[in-house]
C-alpha cells in the first residue's frame, strides 16, 4: 500500500520541489521510501511521485517510480496473483530484476497492453507514463478498493491517491462544487465520479483513463462493471452447489490476501463477515492467525465479547483494547485531516482506533467489508423491497389519494412503515418524493437512502445547485429482480465511496495496509448470477454467507442482531461535543462562510438539542458538523 501523486503540465511551470511537496503530503501512506521524477518532452512536463509502504519485496529493487524500457510506473496496492502472472511472462521471454508486483505490471502492460488488468486479482491504482507514445494512463481496480483522484484544467492534469496532495500545488484551484456538496448532505459521502471540488474527480472503479500529451486528448474506458455481472444470465445451480462454490472462492480469495513479506492480521468484530474471513483462514492454516478488536464500555456499541468468543473458538492470537469515550472523542478533530473530503460516516472513529491497535503488531490487516453489499445483509434491503412492492400493488387512485394525504400531512399507516425513517416530517416528504418520481425500485432505493432530500438541500445551500447523475440513478438493464438491483447499486455507491473510503483512510492513517478479501472479483462475478433467494429468502438475510460460517463456527456464537460498528454520537453531541456543535454551527460563523443558510442549520440544531427521544436526524446534524470541521481545516 502506498501513496502516489503526479501531474501533466502543458506549460512546464511545475517544479520538482512542488512534486515532492505533493508526494510528501501523503507520507503516512508510505513511510518506508519515497521517489519523485520529472520527465521533459516537447508536449509538456510529466511528474511522478511515490511514497512506499513496503509489503512485497522489501528491498530497494521495489523503489518507485520504476522504469522498464520507455514505461514508468507509480503503483498503489497489491496484485495477489503476481507470481503466477510473472511466471507466464518469463515463459514469454521477459526478464525480471526484482520480485515485486510493480515490475510485473510494467512487463504485463508491455505484453498485453490495457487488457493486462483482466489478468490481475488484487486492489490497485497505478499510473503508467509511456515516454515513447507520450501517453499517461491511469488505472483503478474493479471494486474501487484503492483511491485515485484527478484534476483537469486547460493546461494541467493532477492525479493523486488523496486530495490533500493537490493542495500543495499552487495551480490547483480549491473551489467548492455545490452540486457535489448537495450529494454529500444527502448520503454522507460524495459518490464517484464527483468530488467536493470543481473540475476534480474520483476515477470510476474498473476503469482506465488515457491522456495523450500530443493533442491533449482525454479518453476514459470502463473495463469491468458490477452491472455487467448482474446482467449476465442466472446460473442454473442448486443452493448446495452454489454454497460449495462460494466456499471454494472464499478459500482462494482469503488465502491470496495473506500473501506478504510482513506480518498480516484480521479485524475481527464477531459478526458474520469478519468471522467468515477469520474462520476460513484459520482452518486452512497451520499458523495462528492474528486478530484484533476494539471494545467500548458502552454495552450498546461493544462487540468485543462476541469477537473474543469467536477468537477463543478458532484459537487465534487475539488482541483487544477497550477504548474510553475520551480516546474516541480525541479522534474527531483529526477526521478532517484523515478524510480530506467531507465524510459523514461516524464508524470511521472505531475503524481508526482498531487500525492503530493493529499497527502495533502487523503491517497488513484484512477487513471483511462487502459481505452486506454482495450477500444482502442490510435490513434496508428487504425492507425497501417490501415497501416498494406494497406501493406497486396500490391502485392508481389509491396512490393519488395517498399523495393528497401526504401533501396535507395526514397520517397513514403505510407512511409510518417507511424503513429506517421515523421522523414524521421526513416520512411525509419522502413519500411525496417517491410518488412524484418514476415508480421503479431504482428511484425508491435512491430516495430511501437519502438523509436530506432535494427539498431540504435546495433551501439549505446558499448557491443554486444541479442534480448530478450518479449510479443511484442507474439500474441493471435486464433484471426483473428488485433485490439484485439494489445490490448492484450498493456495490457502486455506498460500498466504494463510503465503506472502502473509510477503511482506506483509516488504515493508511496508521500506516498499515488494509485488504478486502470479500472483494475478489471472482466472488461478485459468481454471486451476482445467483438467484436473489440464495442471498435473502424472506426469512434469512445474507443466507449463503451465514450457512458457510455455520459450518466453521457454532451458530450460537454468531447468530445475533446486527450491531454495526458504531459510536454514541447522539449522546456525545448532547454532552461532551455540545460546545463543538455550538461553535461550528454558530449563525454568525455560518453566515460569514457563505455556504449554508444559517436559519436552516439553527433549526436543525435546536430540534436535535430539545428532543429527548431518539432522533434519527442526528445523521443530518453530524454531516453538517463534519463539513464545518473540514471547511475550517482546508478552506481557511
Amino acid at each position: 500500500m502506498c501513496g502516489l501523486s503526479g501531474f501533466i503540465d502543458y506549460k512546464n511551470s511545475i517544479s520538482r520541489d512542488i512534486l515532492v511537496e505533493m508526494t510528501n503530503a501523503l507520507g503516512y501512506r508510505g513511510p518506508d521510501d519515497s521517489g519523485a521524477l520529472i520527465f521533459e518532452s516537447t508536449n509538456g512536463r510529466v511528474g511522478l511521485g511515490h511514497r512506499r509502504l513496503s509489503i512485497i519485496d522489501l528491498s530497494s529493487a521495489g523503489h518507485q517510480p520504476m522504469a522498464y524500457k520507455h514505461y514508468h510506473i507509480i503503483f498503489n496496492g497489491e496484485i495477489y496473483n503476481y507470481d503466477e502472472i510473472r511466471n507466464d511472462l518469463i515463459q514469454s521471454g521477459h526478464l525480471f530484476t526484482s520480485h515485486s508486483d510493480t515490475e510485473m505490471i510494467l512487463h504485463a502492460f508491455e505484453q498485453w497492453g490495457y487488457s493486462c488488468v483482466h489478468k490481475f486479482i488484487g486492489m490497485f491504482s497505478f499510473v503508467i507514463y509511456d515516454s515513447e507514445k507520450q501517453e499517461v494512463l491511469l488505472f483503478r481496480d474493479r471494486a474501487g478498493v484503492k483511491p485515485l483522484y484527478y484534476y483537469r484544467s486547460n493546461d494541467l492534469v493532477l492525479f493523486a491517491s488523496e486530495l490533500k496532495a493537490f493542495f500543495s500545488c499552487p495551480l490547483f484551484r480549491k473551489e467548492i462544487d455545490f452540486s457535489a456538496l448537495k450529494l454529500y448532505l444527502q448520503y454522507g459521502y460524495i459518490p464517484a465520479p464527483y468530488s467536493i471540488f470543481e473540475n476534480t474527480f474520483k476515477m470510476l472503479p474498473g476503469s482506465f483513463i488515457k491522456f495523450a500529451l500530443g493533442n491533449r486528448s482525454y479518453h476514459q474506458e470502463v473495463y469491468w462493471s458490477a452491472i455487467e455481472q448482474y446482467n449476465k444470465p442466472k446460473l442454473n445451480v442448486s443452493y448446495e452447489e452454489a454454497k460449495a462454490e462460494v466456499e471454494r472462492l472464499f478459500i482462494s480469495s482469503f488465502q491470496y490476501r495473506m500473501v506478504a513479506d510482513v506480518p498480516v492480521g484480521v479485524f475481527l468484530s464477531g459478526g458474520y463477515d469478519s468471522t467468515a474471513v477469520a474462520a476460513v483462514l484459520q482452518k486452512h492454516s497451520s499458523n495462528r492467525l492474528k486478530t484484533f478488536t476494539i471494545g467500548f464500555h458502552e454495552e450498546k456499541f461493544n462487540e468485543a465479547p462476541h469477537a473474543r468468543a469467536i477468537a477463543d473458538f478458532l484459537g487465534t492470537e487475539h488482541t483487544e483494547q477497550y477504548c474510553t469515550s475520551k480516546e474516541a472523542l480525541d479522534i474527531i478533530p483529526q477526521l478532517p485531516e484523515i478524510f480530506d473530503e467531507p465524510f459523514g460516516d461516524s464508524s470511521a472513529i472505531p475503524t481508526i482506533l482498531v487500525s492503530r491497535l493493529a499497527s502495533k503488531h502487523v503491517k497488513v490487516a484484512l477487513s471483511a467489508d462487502a459481505g452486506d453489499e454482495i450477500f444482502a445483509g442490510y435490513g434496508r434491503h428487504r425492507a425497501n423491497v417490501d415497501f416498494y412492492k406494497k406501493m406497486m400493488r396500490m391502485p392508481t387512485i389509491g396512490k393519488a389519494l395517498f399523495k393528497v394525504a401526504t401533501d396535507f400531512g395526514i397520517n397513514a399507516n403505510l407512511v409510518s412503515n417507511i424503513p429506517l425513517f421515523h421522523n414524521s416530517q421526513t416520512r411525509f416528504e419522502k413519500i411525496n418524493s417517491l410518488l412524484n418520481g418514476p415508480q421503479t425500485i431504482v428511484h425508491y432505493n435512491k430516495i430511501l437512502q437519502q438523509y436530506f432530500i432535494d427539498k431540504h438541500t435546495d433551501v439549505l445551500l446558499k448557491k443554486p445547485v444541479k442534480n448530478y447523475h450518479t449510479f443511484f440513478d442507474e439500474g441493471t438493464s435486464s433484471l426483473n429482480d428488485e433485490l439484485n438491483e439494489m445490490l448492484a447499486i450498493d456495490y457502486r455507491t455506498f460500498m466504494v465511496d463510503d465503506v472502502l473510503t473509510k477503511v482506506d483512510r483509516s488504515t493508511m492513517s496508521a500506516s498499515i495496509e488494509g485488504r478486502e478479501p470479500l472483494l475478489d472479483q471472482r466472488i461478485l462475478e459468481y454471486v451476482a448470477r445467483l438467484p436473489s433467494s440464495y442471498k435473502d429468502n424472506g426469512v434469512t438475510s445474507k443466507r449463503l454467507l451465514k450457512d458457510i460460517v455455520h459450518d466453521y463456527v457454532p451458530k450460537n456464537l454468531v447468530d445475533r442482531p446486527k450491531m454495526g460498528f458504531g459510536v454514541p454520537i447522539e449522546m456525545w453531541l448532547k454532552k461532551e461535543l455540545k460546545p463543538l456543535l455550538e461553535e461550528y454551527l454558530d449563525p454568525s460563523r455560518i453566515d460569514k462562510e457563505g455556504i449554508f443558510v444559517s436559519g436552516g442549520i439553527t433549526k436543525l440544531k435546536l430540534q436535535f438539542l430539545k428532543s429527548e427521544k431518539l432522533n434519527l436526524n442526528i445523521n443530518k446534524l453530524w454531516f453538517v458538523l463534519m463539513f464545518q470541521l473540514w471547511f475550517e481545516r482546508w478552506m481557511k
